[in-house]
């Protein structure tokens, strides 16, 4: 896949994972493109999910993980020591599967990190997380509840929540776990359509099973795969060449069922 340098924003070079001795992602080369939209999809098991943790430090949290290889974000190894990750994981933020709102209340779940990351101001903080609310279409919905708690949203409200949470820190890539497989359709609707709205503005990688909002939201497509329980990368490239004409005979068998 030919690619201009000032493209490249995110970029894994012969990574590898292992869990207690384990491996269980092998060899993966990936690479995602500035403001775009990546969507990594696959059967369950092929480490998906493992890898995204992998690009803002979260498998510094598992003692019994070891990684090999190389992550760079914007030509810069993120892997090797001395990397401040605080600081990382604000340029790179991440949403799971269940939506997991902060124990506090609505406001405060956007503006507590603010805080943490060194936003003294409350003014300041009041005004980015208005921004914020409203970039994910919240803020008329939650205006005048912000001090109530934020365990009374509904799940679509609190995935934008989160969402909201992450974007006011201004990060450079968002990595999205399933993000829609704990909602309703009609929610799922909404933040297929709010993750459509922040193209060319972050560059997203966005886990999925469903191969069909893949489709619908995706610049690229990189289709992992399991061999002999070790998760690895069979194709990357462009969604609608891909889709079209997958080069690799097991990318063509399993998008065969793409539905949803």
């Amino acid at each position: 896949m030919t690619m201009i340098e000032s493209d490249l924003c995110l970029e894994t070079r012969d990574l590898s994972v292992r869990y207690s001795g384990r491996l269980a992602v092998s060899g993966i080369s990936l690479l995602a493109r500035r403001g775009r939209i990546l969507a990594i999809v696959g059967p369950s098991g092929c480490g998906k999910s493992t890898v995204l943790a992998c690009f803002n430090r979260l498998h510094d949290l598992n003692p019994s993980c070891e990684l090999r290889g190389s992550i760079r974000l914007d030509g810069q190894e993120i892997l090797r020591s001395g990397v401040d990750v605080l600081a990382l994981r604000r340029r790179i933020g991440l949403i799971v599967q269940r939506p997991n709102p902060l124990p506090l209340s609505i406001g405060r779940n956007v503006t507590f990190p603010l805080r943490h990351h060194g936003m003294s101001s409350r003014v300041a903080r009041q005004e980015v997380a208005q921004r914020a609310l409203q970039r994910v279409g919240l803020w008329d919905e939650v205006k005048d509840r912000l001090g109530r708690p934020s365990g009374e949203l509904s799940g679509g409200q609190q995935q934008r929540l989160c969402l909201a949470r992450a974007l006011a820190l201004k990060p450079e890539v968002m990595l999205l776990d399933e993000p829609c497989s704990a909602l309703d359709p009609l929610a799922s609707a909404v933040v297929e359509e709010l993750v459509a709205s922040l193209r060319g503005s972050i560059t997203i990688l966005i886990v999925t099973h469903n191969l069909a909002q893949a489709r619908r939201l995706a610049d690229e497509v990189a289709v992992f795969w399991n061999r002999d329980g070790v998760g690895y990368l069979e194709e990357q490239g462009n969604a609608d060449a891909l889709f079209d004409s997958p080069r690799s005979d097991i990318t063509a068998a399993y998008l065969k069922g793409a539905r949803g």
